[in-house]
């Protein structure tokens, strides 16, 4: 159940939308084990000014169809197979949508179980013996 948020350009059709979202949903089943159905997804489309993804950092030529995955998720996982989702995502969106690898930066932001709620004001990862409840 991460929470993924993908900025991009702006102008992009929705089939392009709708397939960018599928890989990285696959994407991360494959790496991480995340059920296909288990999706939250946020999608933002930046028009001009409003998106600035470094051309050249760290010597990768970007161009200026370049992404942001940012992914929210339960600390825990290890270098490992945060580097194979990398791949495993790098890859697919090449393959699906011919997106160039170096234009697909990703992101994690870990946190821990008590983080979380999906409704009803309450804290569902959480047991309820658990101090940090």
């Amino acid at each position: 159940m991460p929470l993924v948020r993908i900025d991009l350009p702006a102008g992009k059709p929705a089939p392009y939308r709708a397939a960018l979202m599928e890989t990285v949903q696959s994407a991360m089943h494959a790496a991480f084990g995340v059920p296909l159905e288990e999706r939250f997804q946020v999608v933002s489309e930046h028009g001009p000014g409003t998106l600035s993804i470094d051309p050249g950092y760290l010597g990768i030529e970007r161009s200026s169809e370049a992404i942001i995955v940012q992914v929210t998720l339960n600390s825990g996982r290890d270098t490992a197979t945060k580097r194979r989702l990398y791949r495993t995502l790098a890859d697919s969106l090449h393959e699906r949508i011919g997106l160039r690898r170096q234009d697909v930066v990703i992101n994690f932001v870990e946190v821990e179980r008590q983080d979380w709620s999906f409704g009803e004001g309450e804290a569902q990862l959480v047991k309820p013996d658990d101090p940090a409840a």
